[in-house]
């Protein structure tokens, strides 16, 4: 099976459509698939859920979708960078499903692993846990959670072999290998490609079986989202 496509644009083709539960990889501007992005904004696909921990910056990432309105709604845990995000939301333009953090990312593991549902301490006694199924073990109360699982997942790598076995770079790696697991059809951006066997098992951060589509993407752009800089005593 050939997982490798020419083009981001072609790597969505016949996937993509209105109305979808979608998942994005990364972590603010740090390991978000940049070309699939810019391709799904041309696609011109409407009406998107997307779930992804935060969505971008104005103008970048999965801001470029909100600019556009191809959002309807977000699940995510962090919504603080990115102005156009804020305005919609209390506009009433866009829906938003605030969720914990690592109750994000275990929803995510979790559809990738075949389980519906789990519980957790985290949101008990607030409004996260409204309307949710509440349950006492050991004298605790947990609240249910139900899992994630997306139509499409959107994920960058650093590194594929062709059978799509990937790696990943440093803390690029964040959000990606759940959302890669947890889709129905996922369809990975890499920086490199190599041949099946080059890399080392060990070295291997998720196989292959999770993924469908490749595209190459060598040079993103890789935008820093904010740089700061320590003067030096006494310059």
């Amino acid at each position: 099976m050939n997982k490798l496509f020419p083009s981001a644009a072609q790597a969505l083709q016949g996937v993509v459509k209105d109305g979808q539960l979608m998942a994005v990889g990364g972590f603010g501007l740090c390991g978000i698939p940049e070309a699939l992005i810019q391709a799904l904004r041309d696609s011109g696909v409407k009406n998107l859920s997307v779930i992804s921990n935060n969505a971008g910056v104005d103008g970048f990432g999965l801001g470029k979708l909100l600019e556009t309105r191809q959002i309807k709604k977000m699940i995510s845990s962090y919504v603080g960078e990115n102005k156009e995000f804020e305005r919609q939301y209390l506009a009433g333009e866009l829906e938003l499903e605030f969720t914990p953090q690592g109750t994000l990312a275990e929803k995510l593991r979790a559809g990738g692993a075949g389980i519906p549902a789990f519980f957790t301490k985290t949101g008990v006694g607030t409004q996260v846990a409204e309307g949710k199924e509440l349950r006492e073990f050991d004298g605790e109360t947990y609240v249910m959670e139900r899992a994630l699982m997306p139509e499409v997942s959107l994920v960058k790598a650093h590194v594929a072999d062709k059978a799509g076995n990937l790696q990943f770079r440093l803390t690029a790696r964040n959000f990606n290998p759940a959302v890669a697991m947890a889709g129905k059809i996922c369809i990975v951006e890499v920086e490199k490609i190599v041949e099946t066997g080059e890399l080392e098992p060990d070295q291997i951060h998720l196989p292959g079986i999770y993924v469908h589509r490749i595209v190459l993407n060598a040079t993103p752009e890789k935008r820093i989202e904010k740089r700061t800089i320590t003067e030096k005593a006494g310059a």
